[in-house]
């Protein structure tokens, strides 16, 4: 398990300096089994590899599985836990570049985020804003091996 680290800084145009520069680790998260069957429920996707735990040991996996979906919705929530920005009246996603599940997750199973700032630049028309992209790798907290990478686009505006 990695030690987290959490990078802060004053205001969203301090990002401009970071490109490049590995943010941090996350705390170690854990999504339940519950946690997955609730996805399952709002998204509809009762696929038996991630809600029938008693067909699932015999399946492909030899246990259930997270929805990927429901991995890469945890991405903001665990940049949020790399990567403080103190000053700033609105925050948003953006969107999305890259998207790649590398590896299934059983529930259970502890994960723990890094994340690179890959770009920053001023969102013209604000008066600080600015958009940003961040590699993040959704690792195993026990090997560091990856589950999932997205880069993820987010705005921060005054």
């Amino acid at each position: 398990m990695r030690v987290p680290v959490r990078t802060v800084v004053p205001t969203p145009r301090d990002l401009l300096d970071l490109v490049g520069q590995e943010l941090g680790v996350s705390e170690p998260q854990v999504v339940t089994q519950q946690q997955v069957d609730q996805f399952a429920d709002v998204t509809r996707d009762h696929q038996w590899i991630h809600v029938d735990v008693q067909r699932a040991r015999s399946g492909p996996f030899g246990t259930t599985i997270v929805h990927g979906f429901l991995t890469l919705a945890l991405v903001p929530r665990l940049l949020a836990d790399i990567l403080e920005v103190e000053t700033f009246g609105m925050g948003v996603n953006y969107g999305l570049d890259r998207v790649r599940f590398v590896k299934p997750l059983p529930p259970g199973v502890p994960i723990q985020g890094t994340a690179t700032l890959v770009a920053a630049t001023p969102v013209a028309g604000t008066d600080g804003g600015v958009q940003a992209k961040a590699s993040v790798v959704v690792e195993f907290a026990r090997d560091s091996t990856t589950c999932c990478v997205a880069e993820i686009l987010f705005r921060y505006h005054p």
